[in-house]
């Protein structure tokens, strides 16, 4: 098989390439995604990734884990990742949130020439379809369905209640001048016709409408192995398709678009990374690339949980399971109510400190209880909220457990391991409790899961014992102009001709917020890249 551009990974970036790319009828396109096509029931549903999360063996998610922490008691971490087109905006909470502008702004500082956040904007505004309409910081005409939730729950409400009696200003647009504040979030979710309520996935938005393309192939269920290198230049991908060993040659690109833990494990299997890595799996070295798979950064979160003393929030009770159910069948038909919720339906930004630059503290409020991703079941109604450290100074790494393509990617976050991290991620528990126990929320306010004294001691034990990850790696890949770059600012492989890196893994740094509309940003710009460099 034989195709101009091949595309290994159908996530949120290889979803937006493959549709991009594909425009140009001149072009062939394969896109190869090891899951499967992202349009089940489970996927378009949003209160649906719940069930996502508790079914065995795990549903459209690749459900990594990491090695023991030792700043989180030497428990191994939890790594939900979307596993079918549309990658991890097929499981996540559809929230739409781009970071400060001054995180792109440092990407520029720090070797990314040209990502600054004037020349960003442009790509978020095309991938936007805001029905709020445009302006100067918001796009309406982008594929991306971007909008507000129809019907937040009343503890929602209660909640932003709560924050404006702790001083805390409403924020009405998360995304625009200011970032600090209180709100709702905006969510990826279709608000209008026959898909009204469903998830907008970036598969949903850019690849399905483009699978009638004659010059676009998709393969599910296509595990990569590895990219096809002639010398140094790559060539192709391997990849197992029903038990079959195949080839998609590529006469341009190759794009690994497989994220921040598959991109850097597909390039090793590759040799393309750290010589030493490489080497003690018995790989061919290719390319001595010390960065690939270093500079892991993600977002530690931990979560208070209560009971709720009023029904109207989700719970999986007889009771909570007879409302879902209706609420299901009131979605079916007009695509609102409980199961359109993205669950995480308000939030806030916080600076730490007054004198903070900009906001480092992150907050999601659920009104639903999350206890270790779902997996420790409740059958209490409840809600919860969360508080993550926006810009971790702990740094990662991913590895290779072994050269076998089946093996899991060895994770290592390093959570807590700079001491700075605790402390902050510990002021921001306290402000969070501070609004919780507001009597706003008081009607709602049961028993507390996981008590403490409120002393240090015991916040930080509370936090060793059970703060994790919400969902956002980066860095693996990262782009840069220093020796452990892994890509250029242009995403080209360094030192590999013809190869490409193109998803969350190329980012130098955290954005203070969820990642996804930052991923579908830079396969957004990266897409114009390769085709003015195929035109020069």
């Amino acid at each position: 098989m034989d195709f101009d551009y091949v595309i290994a990974g159908g996530g949120s970036a290889g979803a937006v390439l493959a549709a991009r790319l594909s425009e140009d009828a001149n072009v062939t396109v394969c896109l190869i995604e090891a899951g499967g096509g992202g349009n089940s029931l489970l996927v378009r549903a949003p209160a649906m990734v719940g069930a996502m999360a508790l079914i065995r063996p795990p549903v459209n998610n690749w459900a990594f884990h990491t090695v023991p922490q030792p700043g989180l008691n030497g428990r191994r971490g939890y790594q939900p990742r979307g596993k079918a087109l549309g990658g991890s905006s097929a499981i996540n909470a559809m929230l739409y949130v781009r970071g400060h502008p001054s995180d792109y702004d440092d990407w520029a500082a720090a070797g990314a020439d040209g990502w600054d956040w004037a020349a960003c904007l442009p790509w978020f505004k095309a991938a936007e379809g805001n029905l709020r309409g445009a302006d100067a910081l918001h796009g309406a005409d982008g594929p991306l369905q971007v909008g507000d939730q129809r019907q937040p729950r009343a503890i929602t409400h209660a909640f932003l209640d709560a924050c404006a009696g702790a001083q805390i200003p409403h924020n009405p647009d998360f995304n625009g001048a200011e970032q600090d504040g209180a709100g709702l979030y905006q969510v990826t979710q279709f608000h209008s016709g026959p898909k009204k309520g469903e998830r907008c996935s970036a598969a949903a938005a850019y690849l399905f409408p483009a699978m009638t393309r004659r010059n676009l192939t998709v393969l599910t269920r296509a595990q990569v192995d590895r990219v096809v290198m002639e010398g140094r230049r790559a060539v192709g991908v391997a990849f197992r398709q029903r038990g079959r060993l195949r080839v998609a040659r590529a006469r341009r690109e190759v794009i690994v678009s497989a994220g921040a833990f598959g991109s850097p494990k597909i390039l090793m299997l590759s040799g393309i990374g750290p010589e030493a890595e490489l080497r003690a799996h018995g790989l061919p070295v290719v390319a001595d690339l010390p960065g690939v798979g270093a500079n892991l950064q993600d977002h530690l979160d931990y979560t208070v949980s209560y009971n709720s003393l009023r029904p109207d929030v989700m719970g999986l009770n007889p009771a909570a399971s007879l409302r879902l159910a209706r609420a299901g069948l009131e979605w079916r038909k007009t695509g609102e109510g409980l199961f359109a919720s993205p669950v995480a339906e308000a939030g806030a930004f916080l600076r730490s400190t007054p004198d903070a630059p900009r906001p480092d503290l992150q907050l999601h409020f659920l009104v639903g209880i999350v206890d270790d991703h779902l997996r420790k079941v409740h059958l209490a109604d409840g809600w919860s909220c969360h508080v993550c450290l926006l810009r971790p100074r702990s740094r990662g790494a991913v590895g290779l457990m072994s050269a076998n393509p089946d093996a899991p990617p060895r994770i290592d976050p390093a959570f807590l391991s700079d001491p700075a991290d605790l402390a902050v991620l510990m002021q921001g528990a306290r402000m969070m409790d501070g609004i919780l126990s507001a009597p706003a929320l008081a009607p709602w306010r049961g028993r507390r899961l996981y008590p403490h004294d409120g002393s240090d001691a015991a916040l930080e034990a509370d936090i060793r014992a059970r703060a994790d990850t919400i969902y956002h790696p980066v860095g693996t890949c990262r782009m840069g102009r220093d020796p452990m770059a892994v890509t250029d600012p242009q995403l080209r492989v360094v030192g590999v001709d013809g190869l490409r890196v193109v998803d969350a893994s190329v980012m130098p740094t955290l954005i203070g917020g969820n990642t996804n509309a930052p991923t579908i940003m830079i396969a957004e710009r990266a897409a114009d890249m390769i085709r003015r460099a195929a035109s020069e």
